[in-house]
């Protein structure tokens, strides 16, 4: 009878669970392009929880109002710069595109060259014809892959205002409802908030620290448009492996088909030595105090991130990584440490 009842509350329960799992994927199905959004709110929700919680408990200030002034100042100190830097990038789209075909034929000129001083074939002109046609069709949705739609932006914050106002219930649900150890929680807890403060405030402080350095550099070798270059350094510093050098060999390219080889060489030697070195020093050194991340995980935590969610990805993509490493530690203390502790009381 006992067996009985146990298996027909297990039918009962697998039942459920198949339930519960296709509502999820439906909701999820169809929710997908608020998904950017969603990411978005929980990174602010992230890095102002804490403030929320310490002007309402302690300080006794109304939920709403505080919601809406941290909201406020979020939006002055993180998203109208990048507005306005993707405004500045997208107001100069034309001249990005002309400067590309610039670019491929600055390209050819170099190439050529080279290919009469060594007696060898180094790139067709075909294929620096195809380079240049990539980066003509790409520049566009380049530019505008940032926070480049209102209504993301708007549901951001209709997601992150509830979040805040709830925010003691919230993490106090996630205790209840997560099947783990309190201790096993708080450190996961833990591990999300190093984790998003590391890559939301770390990656852009970096690339934006490149940026200005090569501001400097640009102004001082008399680069055209600096301040657009300043941008593309911005965001290019964002990106793995590659980064600013995306920025600052296009230039160097440019300025040896003019003829201008000393500042070419400048280029070259300021960026790599320069403009890199600042982003080796900070990306081992803020990163790593910021969050202890190690910078493999944040290399290819951005790239995943970046094919996975779009410009939100450089947060969430190393937070994938790290949250994977993280749970089969968990896994570890919670079931496999426990069973091979019970083995060996029944051993004994």
């Amino acid at each position: 009878m006992n067996n009985n009842v146990l298996d027909h509350n297990r039918i009962r329960q697998v039942f459920f669970i198949i339930i519960i799992l296709l509502l999820g994927i439906l909701l999820s199905w169809q929710l997908y392009s608020f998904l950017p959004a969603l990411l978005g709110a929980i990174t602010l929700y992230i890095l102002m929880h804490g403030t929320m919680l310490n002007l309402t408990e302690k300080r006794k200030w109304r939920k709403g109002w505080t919601a809406l002034l941290l909201m406020l100042v979020s939006f002055i100190v993180i998203l109208l710069p990048v507005g306005l830097l993707i405004n500045m990038l997208s107001s100069k789209v034309s001249y990005a595109i002309q400067h590309s075909s610039e670019l491929v034929t600055a390209l050819n000129k170099v190439v050529a060259d080279a290919e009469v001083q060594l007696n060898m074939e180094i790139l067709s002109e075909e294929n620096i014809n195809q380079l240049g046609d990539f980066i003509a069709k790409s520049l566009p949705g380049i530019v505008g892959a940032t926070f480049n739609s209102i209504s993301t932006i708007f549901f951001m914050y209709f997601i992150l205002y509830f979040m805040l106002m709830n925010a003691r219930a919230m993490e106090d649900a996630l205790y209840e409802y997560i099947p783990l150890k309190d201790e096993n929680v708080g450190h996961l807890g833990k591990e999300v908030n190093n984790m998003v403060a590391s890559n939301a405030i770390g990656i852009p402080l970096i690339a934006f620290a490149q940026g200005v350095v090569g501001l400097i550099g640009y102004l001082i070798l008399g680069v055209k448009e600096p301040f657009f270059w300043f941008g593309v350094t911005c965001i290019a510093g964002m990106i793995p492996v590659v980064g600013a050098a995306l920025a600052y060999v296009p230039l160097a390219i440019l300025f040896f088909a003019n003829g201008q080889n000393w500042q070419g060489i400048t280029m070259l030697v300021f960026g790599f030595g320069i403009i890199g070195t600042i982003d080796n020093v900070l990306r081992f050194t803020l990163l790593k105090k910021l969050g202890n991340v190690h910078p493999l995980t944040t290399v290819f935590g951005v790239i995943i991130g970046l094919n996975l969610f779009g410009f939100i990805g450089l947060i969430f993509g190393p937070l994938l990584i790290s949250l994977f490493m993280l749970l089969l530690r968990i896994y570890s203390s919670e079931f496999v440490i426990k069973q091979r502790d019970a083995n060996k009381i029944m051993e004994n």
